[in-house]
């Protein structure tokens, strides 16, 4: 016949309290390399949720009240260069890619874009052609 451990609660009060030096060291446990947090919270009786809840709460760095602030030192303005500023450039438009597509065959097609180099696509052609 196997044991059960049973926790039986007398008091009104039905939620247990955790210090928070039980926490911390709950916590702590978790953090340890190859730690299985469903474990630890196992060993404590409590939810795996719980006790992410209190690593959550416990290691949460707490950000300063007030912006930080950094220090600025005010100069006189830079004097304009000797040379003329270059123009802004040229807005052109770009003209739109043309796609040329071969038919190669068995099903087979072949997409390239219209600025392809015609030495290159000699190339991929020679290697398909050999498949």
């Amino acid at each position: 016949m196997t044991k059960h451990l049973v926790e039986v609660i007398t008091s009104v009060e039905r939620r247990r309290r955790w210090s928070r030096e039980e926490k911390e060291r709950l916590v702590a446990a978790t953090l340890e390399p190859g730690a299985c947090v469903s474990e630890i919270a196992r060993s404590a009786d409590i939810h795996v949720s719980q006790l992410f809840r209190w690593r959550k709460e416990l290691c949460q760095i707490s950000a300063p009240s007030f912006p930080q602030l950094v220090p600025v030192e005010v100069v006189e303005a830079l004097p304009a260069p000797a040379t003329p500023a270059e123009p802004p450039p040229v807005f052109r438009p770009r003209k739109k890619a043309s796609i040329v597509t071969i038919e190669l065959g068995g099903g087979r097609r072949l997409r390239v874009g219209g600025d392809i180099d015609t030495e290159d696509l000699a190339r991929i052609l020679d290697v398909l052609e050999r498949r």
